[in-house]
């Protein structure tokens, strides 16, 4: 299996560009997983320590979110809500996140795939 490029992706019927993989190819895992708290941070609701629909909806424009629809914002946290709390944790969103990068989890694979072949 080649190790994947780390080019950003795009999906062309949603207009997203996956930048994931850009940023775990510069930043290294515990630099991308560190962003990615820093990610959580932003969105969470601050008295409840997760992100509820309310929280991501009022700060979803601070990551370029903005266009999205209520129905979007709900789907996203029902997605990753794995506890069924209505709400994600920073692991729950963690997850999400790498789940939503189709480049990432197959990078995630070859590097299993390499691990295991040592």
């Amino acid at each position: 299996m080649a190790k994947p490029s780390a080019s950003a992706s795009a999906n062309p019927s949603s207009g997203f560009e996956d930048f994931l993989p850009i940023m775990a190819n510069k930043l290294g895992g515990e630099g991308l997983i560190g962003e990615l708290c820093n990610g959580f941070n932003l969105l969470m609701d601050s008295e409840k320590g997760v992100i509820t629909f309310d929280s991501l909806k009022k700060n979803s424009a601070l990551l370029g979110l903005q266009d999205l629809s209520d129905d979007d914002l709900r789907c996203m946290v029902k997605e990753g809500d794995f506890d069924g709390d209505g709400a994600l944790n920073q692991m729950e969103f963690c997850v999400l996140m790498f789940r939503l990068s189709p480049e990432l989890m197959e990078a995630s694979g070859f590097f299993l795939e390499e691990a295991f072949a040592t």
